[in-house]
């Protein structure tokens, strides 16, 4: 569903989130954490920073950290940068039609329809701070993540 970066980058922000007071990370740490090759995790932080999601500091005690708090952080706002079929105002049509709407349906357009909508709203409606809530309740702590 969603793609290869969008993946990264989530895990990404969700493994930040989970840092005690705010923890900045070193992309090396971070990328080796997430499974995530250290190059490609870096140019999707630096996307994640000129979007307003992440901050990032350089010297010893440098690294990433959220920018906004994970409760005012939606799944929707991290992953937009990178995907939007699916997700978000502007979906593109399952089967690849550049022109598909209720007028002119691809074969799949109104199951698809549905389908989407309730992706977009799951997006939407979730923040990372319900994510690390979850995780909470189900007793789940950090080191218990394998990506």
């Amino acid at each position: 569903m969603l793609s290869g970066t969008a993946e990264y980058a989530l895990r990404a922000v969700v493994w930040l989130a989970r840092q005690p007071d705010d923890q900045s990370v070193r992309a090396s740490d971070l990328a080796e954490s997430i499974g995530v090759p250290r190059n490609y995790l870096g140019k999707i932080l630096h996307d994640l920073v000129r979007a307003g999601i992440l901050e990032s500091a350089r010297g010893k005690n440098g690294g990433f950290r959220l920018a906004t708090p994970p409760e005012e952080l939606t799944l929707l706002r991290v992953v937009s940068s990178f995907d939007t079929i699916g997700v978000g105002a502007e979906r593109r049509c399952l089967m690849g039609r550049p022109e598909c709407d209720s007028s002119d349906p691809c074969p799949v357009h109104r199951r698809w329809q549905n389908a989407s909508e309730a992706i977009s709203r799951f997006f939407e409606e979730t923040t990372v701070g319900d994510v690390l809530s979850d995780d909470r309740r189900e007793g789940r702590s950090q080191a218990d993540c394998r990506w």
